[in-house]
């Protein structure tokens, strides 16, 4: 059977201590105790390739023999550390490791998804729970970079600012911004996969079908899934890998909002 015709989204759940879970709007259920090897094996593929490139990058540069793929991690850097800069602060260089790995590791992820995977496995960032874990990991370093530059009194004061009768928007779009941040990059990134299987299932009927008609759609399939997973992959999964990195930016810049107005009025 083609590893296409697995139909995404569906993943079996090995438990640990129970099927114990806690239901979001009795929509999204997150199991506490139980995992799936699914995304354990997608994850790990994705952070094993990153590592054995930044390392064979690092090698590489201490032994003084420069590449092409070493340029381009180079820009992606030099790239991050300016709109760290210009965005954050020239103080906050934490920022650049967090967000240039997170991109890296992102993009190799969704490229290594041109390759045909086996069985249920699918692309690590194509399951929100692989997703909402960067994005919580996010949110919390953004909150305590908050807290330890404007101290808890300018941090609450965040969430107070004009006109103050908003405060509870003010509240819910801060607490939101881990939310959309995930489901931004698996939303595009699964709706790929889906795409995927539904190619693959009319590969699949123009193999197994017994009319002339039939075997036509087996070539045309084969081509469809070679074009969209070029599309898919190289163009959307590196657009999605840049936007996750740069919103992570942003939201530490954001998080010193107030602070240019708290500085100015005590240097006056």
């Amino acid at each position: 059977m083609s590893p296409y015709l697995a139909a995404p989204g569906f993943h079996n759940l090995t438990p640990v201590c129970g099927d114990g879970y806690v239901s979001v709007l009795g929509v999204l259920n997150f199991y506490y105790c139980a995992f799936n090897f699914d995304s354990l094996i997608s994850s790990g593929v994705g952070m094993a390739v990153t590592l054995v490139i930044a390392l064979a990058i690092a090698y590489r540069v201490s032994h003084g023999v420069p590449g092409k793929l070493q340029l381009v991690l180079e820009f992606l850097v030099s790239y991050s550390q300016g709109l760290v800069r210009d965005t954050v602060s020239a103080s906050a260089t934490f920022v650049v490791p967090l967000a240039a790995t997170l991109g890296l590791f992102i993009l190799l992820a969704n490229w290594l998804d041109f390759f045909p995977l086996a069985g249920p496995v699918q692309p690590a960032n194509s399951m929100l729970n692989q997703t909402l874990a960067m994005a919580i990991v996010v949110f919390v370093l953004v909150e305590a970079y908050s807290i330890r530059e404007q101290g808890v009194v300018g941090f609450l004061k965040r969430f107070t600012r004009s006109p103050s009768f908003l405060a509870p928007l003010w509240v819910l779009e801060e607490v939101v911004k881990p939310v959309t941040l995930s489901l931004r990059l698996f939303g595009n990134i699964f709706a790929g996969v889906l795409m995927v299987f539904l190619i693959g299932l009319l590969f699949t009927f123009g193999v197994t079908g017994d009319s002339f008609a039939a075997h036509i759609w087996a070539p045309l399939g084969l081509i469809f899934l070679i074009l969209w997973k070029a599309f898919d992959v190289f163009f959307v999964g590196t657009i999605q890998a840049f936007i996750f990195m740069l919103l992570t930016i942003i939201y530490f810049g954001m998080a010193r909002e107030g602070m240019e107005e708290h500085e100015g009025a005590h240097a006056h």
